[in-house]
């Protein structure tokens, strides 16, 4: 098959088009070009600006594609041109969404078809998604909820790996007892490529992630193990996040409630399964990236830490 990512080159994108290529694939990825190509035989690249309804049909309205993956819209503004090219002319449009829209529950772990939250900061992406069933497109939609593995450009495993390696103390929010989920990108990335070709998919949404749930202790302990660390050592420190005025600073990398979805329609459907757990996850984040491009040697900003710490 002939197959478009919007993206391609940062952290999804860069797992996907791997296995997509290795599958057998020919992949073109349209983006701005600031960040050089997966160097695989079979990958193409049309260079241009999404964000521009005006380019994005200059550079696509004569291309043909069976599948298109759209890893980065985040708002209906930025998906409709692109939908509207091909509309009628796709096989498959996969859309990247998130977990995050869901609405608040008393019941957990979120399932596919719980109600949204309109005031989400993803409500774009839930926007999106009833435009992509409305207008009739052979549509998937992809719901992670957090992601992490090596090329992760948001600070999520990194925030625990800095302090552990540092043996510093973890300032964690509330009791630490809040449960959370992480998938890994491959495992992200083979549950997409299991979506192409099957019928089952269209129409269809699902959770991805890992298939097992965590607490916020609980993840510092393993992020401790996969650093070859004993969990007894670590010093957390739990503080009430409402008794600070942080403004912009970011005092922890997670939402402080618990989040959770399940997975179990994607392992049915989709027949796939996480590869990996997560101390192996994290274990390949903190040896394959964190550690390689020296962060554990560079200059990090405590300060958001100590003005934790001096009040506790």
């Amino acid at each position: 098959m002939r197959i478009l990512i919007i993206g391609g080159t940062r952290f999804i994108g860069v797992y996907l088009t791997q296995l997509l290529v290795e599958a057998g694939h020919e992949v073109v990825l349209f983006n701005r070009g600031n960040r050089p190509a997966p160097s695989l035989q079979g990958v193409g690249q049309i260079i241009g600006d999404r964000t521009d309804a005006t380019q994005l049909k200059a550079k696509l309205a004569q291309e043909s594609f069976d599948v298109i993956f759209d890893n980065n819209g985040r708002e209906l503004t930025d998906t409709q041109p692109l939908a509207e090219i091909f509309q009628g002319r796709v096989q498959h449009f996969v859309y990247m969404s998130s977990a995050g829209v869901y609405l608040k529950s008393d019941q957990l772990p979120h399932v596919e078809g719980d109600a949204v939250d309109p005031q989400s900061r993803h409500k774009g992406k839930h926007e999106t998604e009833a435009y992509l069933m409305q207008q009739g497109l052979p549509f998937t939609s992809i719901r992670p909820t957090y992601i992490y593995g090596p090329r992760n450009y948001n600070e999520l495993e990194s925030w625990f790996f800095e302090r552990i390696v540092r043996d510093r103390p973890l300032p964690i929010p509330g009791n630490g007892m809040h449960i959370t989920q992480l998938g890994h990108v491959k495992d992200l990335a083979q549950a997409m490529t299991q979506v192409v070709g099957n019928k089952k998919a269209i129409g269809q949404i699902y959770n991805i992630s890992g298939d097992r749930f965590v607490t916020f202790d609980g993840l510092a302990r393993a992020c401790a193990v996969a650093a070859g660390k004993s969990p007894d050592s670590l010093k957390i420190v739990h503080y009430d996040p409402k008794k600070f005025d942080f403004g912009k600073r970011k005092a922890f990398p997670m939402r402080v409630q618990h989040f959770f979805a399940s997975v179990h329609k994607a392992q049915t459907e989709l027949d796939w399964q996480p590869e990996y757990n997560l101390i192996s996850g994290l274990n390949d984040s903190l040896e394959n990236d964190y550690l390689p491009s020296g962060r554990d040697k560079a200059d990090v900003d405590f300060s958001v830490d100590e003005e934790i710490l001096k009040a506790v």
